[in-house]
């Protein structure tokens, strides 16, 4: 499926489905978090989605989608901080891996606090190999944050987080995020990231 084809939130459902993860649909303010990578993105672009899934009050089912990196931007893959590589986190669902506090200790964020698995591409040449036979899994602050007021170039945003290019959509999200756990209790959130088909 094509980013431009997800159109209702039952399809998005539907396919996270069918790759065998979790959705939340029995709770009210329970987030289905879910990234999509484009398939032939542009290098260093926010040509990626992020889109949010839930009942709210009246159990009616919302859907919500902003632009977003889940690739590193053009910088970290040139000028890379870690011996393995730069970091681009495999498509998959990280369940509980998230939670509400501060990238790098300054700005609101969701923070992982559970491993997650990377690609690492250690090349400099300003392409992502997405190789399997470089997959590591740790805690490397793959954070869902955001950029600038309103970023056009991922530049030095990502280092392999997945960043929301406009400071507005993020604030948006972030309130969907604290309603959850005002209104379930539920501290922590899960991401799934799919890659276009």
């Amino acid at each position: 499926m094509l980013i431009e084809n997800v159109t209702t939130a039952q399809s998005l459902l539907d396919w996270v489905k069918s790759k065998g993860y979790v959705t939340f649909e029995k709770t009210n303010w329970d987030l289905n978090i879910i990234g999509i990578r484009k398939k032939n993105g542009v290098p260093n672009k926010f040509d990626d989605r992020i889109f949010v899934v839930y009942r709210d009050d009246t159990a009616t089912m919302r859907f919500r989608s902003w632009a977003a990196t889940t690739d590193p931007g053009l910088y970290w893959m040139q000028n890379i901080m870690n011996k393995l590589g730069v970091a681009c986190l495999v498509p998959g669902q990280y369940r509980a891996a998230y939670e509400y506090g501060k990238h790098k200790g300054e700005k609101e964020a969701l923070v992982q606090v559970k491993k997650v698995k990377t690609y690492r591409d250690s090349n400099k040449d300003g392409t992502l190999n997405l190789d399997p036979s470089t997959i590591s899994e740790g805690l490397y602050g793959i954070n869902i944050h955001r950029a600038g007021v309103d970023s056009t170039n991922v530049d030095k945003w990502s280092a392999g987080c997945q960043v929301f290019a406009k400071d507005k959509d993020f604030t948006d999200f972030l309130s969907l995020c604290r309603k959850q756990i005002l209104m379930t209790g539920f501290t922590t959130f899960t991401y799934t990231l799919l890659e276009e088909e």
